[in-house]
């Protein structure tokens, strides 16, 4: 067998064996496939990206708000607390009471009522009343107080009216604070406030809406959403709660675009959404002479309800409890382009492009030229020498 011939062979062998030992950006679409399941154990769930899958991602909320703070669904009933403020007027229906100023001759009704000096709520829970004493009031509102100092002073004061007014309540307010123009710890209205009311009266965000994310801190209890999620749900705009603590985050959202694309390169979402087209637009598009238009994959951690809206199993091998998901579109499909404009991205996605087959046998001929075409253009000649 002639020289030319032996070499060729060998090239292919070696060709063949050496192609997966090639450095490259990342797996093929047929490895990311493999890789599905490793040792009898699922990695990912890969799902296929069509219209149904479309239809659940759209479908699905992810109500945090209204579902972590379901029981908190009307204004709060607003008690006294310690460290209130309270001011008590008190009216007797006749002069010459205990409130009032004695009547004479001369002048037909004197004052007929009184107003207490404002007071703290002590640490007891109490304020005092002359004449009633200690009146405990904290744990409780201004009209069952007024009530309470009525029935005391029933036998000493002639008809006695009393009004209690919560000048400062510290018990009632919600602090705000985090990304807005002025933080502050703000009194609740009688009528209730939403969140978006308490940021509105902390001055407003300082960041733009997309980039922002809203953590309500309650009994115990913390949360966080995207403030773009709060101003488009109203679901999500919940009644605020005494002791509140409402913080706005500047968290710029981002996802990551890899492979056979112009660039690759982290993105900061340019907008309050992005759809799989523009991210890849963003990328520079599928390289012509690299890419594989069938291995456009999207790297995910989905929580247990969008796995289950995807009819996939739930894994929860992601962090609380998400899956790793790996959605695939096929950009040589042309639907796939409208399911494209159609994908919605999230916050720290990463897209990758795969390499087409042939991609990782060129660069191997690539590299082998580079390195023995000298030797085989030295043999070719010897071959053709008489």
């Amino acid at each position: 067998m002639r020289p030319l011939a032996l070499c060729g062979i060998a090239l292919a062998s070696l060709a063949l064996a050496a192609c997966s030992a090639l450095p490259t950006a990342g797996p093929t679409v047929s490895a990311v496939m493999k890789q599905q399941v490793q040792n009898n154990q699922t990695q990912f769930d890969l799902v296929d990206v069509n219209q149904n899958v479309i239809t659940a991602l759209h479908a699905f909320r992810r109500p945090v708000f209204a579902v972590r703070f379901k029981k908190y669904g009307r204004p709060p009933n607003q008690r006294i607390g310690i460290g209130d403020s309270v001011v008590v007027s008190i009216w007797e229906a006749a002069g010459g009471g205990l409130f009032s100023a004695a009547t004479t001759e001369q002048v037909s009704a004197g004052s007929r009522s009184v107003t207490i000096p404002e007071q703290v709520v002590g640490t007891d829970g109490a304020i005092s009343v002359p004449f009633a004493g200690r009146v405990k009031v904290a744990g409780r509102t201004p009209v069952e107080v007024q009530h309470m100092i009525e029935a005391r002073l029933a036998d000493k004061a002639i008809e006695p009216q009393v009004i209690v007014t919560v000048t400062k309540s510290l018990a009632n307010s919600v602090t705000v604070t985090g990304e807005v123009i002025s933080g502050a710890r703000i009194q609740l209205s009688l009528k209730g406030d939403r969140l978006l009311d308490l940021i509105a009266a902390a001055g407003g965000l300082k960041s733009p809406v997309y980039e922002t994310y809203v953590r309500l801190s309650r009994d115990g209890v913390t949360a966080t959403i995207p403030m773009q999620a709060l101003v488009s749900d109203p679901a999500e705009n919940i009644y605020a709660e005494p002791g509140d603590v409402l913080t706005l985050i500047r968290r710029p959202r981002t996802f990551t675009v890899f492979g056979a694309t112009t660039t690759n390169l982290q993105v900061d979402f340019p907008s309050d959404h992005v759809n799989l087209a523009e991210a890849l637009a963003r990328g520079g598009g599928l390289q012509d002479l690299r890419s594989d238009p069938a291995g456009v994959f999207l790297f995910r951690w989905e929580p247990p309800a969008v796995v289950r809206a995807l009819g996939r199993p739930v894994l929860g091998n992601g962090p609380g409890g998400t899956t790793a998901v790996v959605y695939r579109l096929d950009m040589a499909d042309a639907k796939s382009y409208f399911y494209a404009e159609e994908f919605p991205v999230d916050d720290k996605d990463i897209i990758y492009v795969a390499n087409a087959s042939m991609t990782e046998l060129q660069k191997f001929f690539t590299l082998l030229n580079t390195l023995t075409g000298p030797v085989i253009t030295g043999i070719v000649v010897k071959d053709e020498t008489p």
